[in-house]
């Protein structure tokens, strides 16, 4: 079997195993344990598993990290490195990914997908989106909840540590939303703050947000 048809076979494998294994099945890929491996070939060859090329990814299991905020990211690879990062699928997929992650791989995994570029979103619900859009520039006064933007930017382009929302999956954001409502996983950072912004969103409004989000570009 020649070296690209090995490839696409390993590829379709770890898809289909929804990337649970991933840290064992990349080894013939790339070692995780080898620190002179850059960010870059790690992005490219490992992470796109899940992830996506170029970080646009398909499955909303996964997020989408192109055009993302490096000091986001940067954040979020430590507390998975640190196990300070708990949510369910986090730990099922990013802990073993990221216990050998040194520092210099992990800044050179944010600059990689900071440079890369998102695929627009799609509007689905015109009607979802319109009232998310309220939401997101000027909040919900009578519940206390800020504007999202904010902090993420008038476009959700996010900004520092504030990641970038824009065009990322409607379920994924719901899911983390529902984290930061309903437990402590992520009660660090970015997490103490958003945990009673969560809170005090009802259920449809979080879809609605979402769904405004989903939809930008």
């Amino acid at each position: 079997m020649n070296k690209a048809i090995l490839s696409a076979v390993l590829g379709a494998a770890l898809l289909a195993t929804g990337c649970s294994n991933l840290q064992s099945n990349t080894a013939s890929i790339r070692d995780l344990n080898d620190p002179s491996v850059s960010g870059h070939v790690l992005a490219e060859q490992v992470c796109s598993m899940c992830h996506g090329v170029g970080g646009n990814s398909i499955n909303p299991t996964f997020p989408r990290l192109a055009g993302q905020q490096p000091a986001y990211l940067v954040e979020q690879l430590k507390a998975f490195r640190s196990h300070d990062r708990s949510d369910v699928a986090g730990y099922q997929y990013m802990w073993g990914i990221a216990r050998s992650l040194t520092n210099k791989q992990i800044d050179e995994l944010a600059q990689y997908y900071k440079g890369q570029i998102p695929v627009p979103g799609q509007a689905k619900n015109a009607g979802l989106v319109a009232q998310g859009d309220a939401i997101f520039h000027n909040g919900v006064e009578a519940t206390g909840v800020p504007a999202c933007a904010s902090c993420h930017g008038p476009q959700g382009h996010g900004h520092d540590g504030f990641p970038r929302l824009a065009s990322q999956h409607q379920d994924y954001l719901l899911k983390q939303l529902s984290v930061f409502k309903h437990t402590n996983d992520r009660y660090t950072g970015l997490g103490t703050m958003m945990s009673p912004v969560a809170y005090n969103l009802s259920g449809d409004q979080a879809r609605e947000v979402a769904a405004y989000l989903s939809s930008q570009p």
